[in-house]
């Protein structure tokens, strides 16, 4: 699937305008939609596919625990998620297993969504 040029622009200023938070948020749908595909690569067989998604969560992961300050005592609690879910997509992406792709599906959902409605609060709060 191949975007357009206009497509491809929008995408870019969101990313380039986008505060820390909703890079972060962007990226945990990122995760979400690449664990989707790559289920979907699953269920069709395409092993090919499915292993390029969930390589793509991998890194998603990879790069939050890469950015964690551990100067905060949380910055080990996200790390050890992190250790969990990306353990999953690898055991998932060896495997081609959907049940080990929808565990690390779920986790990182339920990070999106609580990292999310944080957002929601903060900018309710600010305003």
């Amino acid at each position: 699937m191949t975007m357009s040029n206009s497509a491809l622009a929008y995408r870019n200023n969101a990313i380039a305008t986008a505060s820390p938070g909703d890079l972060t948020l962007m990226l945990y749908d990122g995760a979400v939609k690449f664990c989707n595909l790559g289920l979907m690569a699953i269920e069709k067989g395409d092993m090919d596919g499915a292993h390029q998604n969930i390589v793509k969560a991998q890194r998603i992961i990879i790069e939050f625990r890469s950015t964690l300050n551990f100067d905060y005592p949380v910055a080990k609690d996200f790390d050890n998620a992190y250790d969990v879910i990306y353990e999953r997509l690898v055991m998932a992406n060896v495997k081609k297993d959907p049940v080990l792709l929808e565990e690390a599906l779920g986790f990182i959902r339920e990070m999106r969504d609580t990292w999310k409605q944080v957002l929601q609060k903060v900018k309710v709060s600010a305003s």
